[in-house]
Parts: C-alpha cells; structure tokens; sequence
C-alpha cells in the first residue's frame, strides 16, 4: 500500500491511525489519569460506596454503587460506562467521577465489563445490557429510582451509552420508558474507521460487527433525550462522530442535543462531566432533574 493512498475518507493510513490515537495525541494523558486517580482515592475516602456487586457470572462484571450523599431514598440513577477503546481501562479507574453527582442526590452506578479480545463485542454489550437490568432491578435496595435511569459514558463508553438506546429493553424486562436520558461523551457511533485504523488488530472487527454495532446503522428504541458531547480540542474524527446520530435518530423522533466544549481534549473533557459548575455537568444534573 503507498504511504498516500486514502484508506478511509481523504485519510491515508498514518492520518486514520493519529486522528484516533489518543494517546500519543495528548502527551500528557498519563498525568492527566494519575490525578484523576488521586482525586477518586480522596472521593471515596469520605463518600458511601459499594464496591464489587456482582451482576452476572463472570469475574469482570461487577459494579461500584455510590448512593445519593443528601440520604435521598429515590434518587435519580445514573449508569456510567468507562473508555478505553473496549480493550482497556476498569471501572476503578473512574472513582472520582461520582464526585460530580452522589454529593448532588444522583445514585451513581459505574460499571465494569469484560475486554476485548477476552470477549467479541457482541458480549461486551450483553454484560452492559445486563448492568442496565441490573441496575433496574436493584437500584431500589440502594436508594436509587428504577424508573429514573440514565445511560452515560465517554469514548467507548459513549458508543457503549448509544448502544443502550438502540436496545430491545423488553427483551430484559426492562421498561424502556425506566431510562430517562442519556449522555455521550466523545463516543464512536461508526466502527467503521475503526476497523480500518491501528487498533484492529487487537479489536479484530469484521464489516459484520461494523453492520451490528455501529449505533449510526441501528434504529433507537428508546425515546428519551440524549446529549452527544465532544471536546473542541480533539480531532475532526471525534467531532465529526458527535454529529452522526443526530440527524437520523432525530427523524426517528429522538430529541438529540450536541454539545462542543471549546479547548477540552480527549482527557480533560473528563473533568468538566465530574466537576460541579463546569458545563457537561450542570447539563447532566439538568437532565436528572438535580441542582
């Protein structure tokens, strides 16, 4: 193949491969990830947790509930799905982002789910599927409302958080009207690029997991709003992945709002979803119905 053959769009391969390696994009990823780090140890020093819930059979599903902090006995529920391309990262990665929104009166779920390439694709949505049943069926033990349910998520995770919305919830005897909003954060709605770029590889998708899982080919079957957020300082890969669902989930009658954060890379837009004042969390407090 020549170094200037188009591979994807007007992308040569080199161009495909850096407009999604995030990584090597922002230097200081590693930095950025430790503090967070830092900052969830303190979080959870102080704030009631529940760690390690098991909600299905194997050793990767399990989920952290952080309940309301004000002792609301029917909070709001917020579902979080972590990044990391689908074959990185844990939930315990991302202890600090409850700070954002228990202390508020949101119960918040994160949740962990089996790698690629431990599990294919059509597995890691299963187990996230079945955090959401989950979740329905226990929010009420720990002082959540299982008919106020919200779906969020970044990278991946914001793929993972579309997913939900294209999801048959009664084949999980989950109402589908239980899920009352969605928020995705720098998400990937069209696995295509990704099939061709430098992760493949390891992810090993086929034009057949692109045709099943790439939200933009898939129809909502939840009618609730959803946010698409994006930081104005990633690339127009990422930006233009914001705008994909927009259009054709909103002629399906979805209300679908984007977002820009100006100047937030792919790391930082992660501190103004978990942090009070800053735009992506007021908008989801908003969304929940919470100050």
């Amino acid at each position: 193949m020549s170094d200037t053959q188009k591979i994807y769009g007007e992308f040569t391969q080199e161009e495909l491969d850096w407009q999604y390696n995030n990584r090597e994009r922002v230097p200081t990823s590693v930095d950025i990830m430790a503090e967070y780090a830092k900052r969830g140890e303190k979080f959870i020093a102080s704030a009631p947790h529940t760690f390690d819930l098991p909600f299905g059979d194997t050793p990767a599903e399990l989920i952290d509930v952080y309940p309301a902090s004000n002792g609301d006995t029917n909070a709001p529920v917020m579902i979080y799905f972590h990044g990391g391309y689908w074959f990185s990262r844990h939930k315990d990665d991302f202890q600090f982002l409850p700070e954002g929104f228990a202390p508020a009166g949101a119960m918040v779920i994160v949740v962990n789910y089996a790698l690629i390439p431990d599990v294919d694709m059509a597995e890691l949505i299963r187990q996230c599927r079945a955090s959401v049943a989950w979740a329905h069926k226990n929010a009420a033990t720990y002082g959540g409302d299982p008919d106020k349910l919200f779906v969020a998520g970044h990278s991946a995770g914001g793929h993972i958080t579309a997913m939900m919305f294209a999801t048959d919830w009664s084949e999980w005897d989950v109402p589908s009207a239980s899920i009352k909003g969605g928020f995705a954060i720098s998400g990937l709605y069209d696995l295509e690029p990704i099939r061709l770029n430098y992760m493949n590889p390891t992810l090993g998708f086929t034009e057949q997991t692109v045709a099943d899982f790439s939200p933009l080919h898939l129809t909502p079957k939840v009618n609730a709003p959803i946010v698409f957020a994006v930081g104005g300082a990633e690339t127009p890969e990422f930006n233009r992945h914001c705008s994909l669902l927009t259009g054709p989930w909103g002629k399906a009658g979805l209300s679908c709002e984007e977002i820009t954060v100006p100047d937030l890379n792919h790391f930082t837009i992660l501190n103004d979803f978990a942090s009070v004042g800053h735009s992506l969390n007021t908008r989801m407090r908003e969304m929940m119905g919470l100050q």
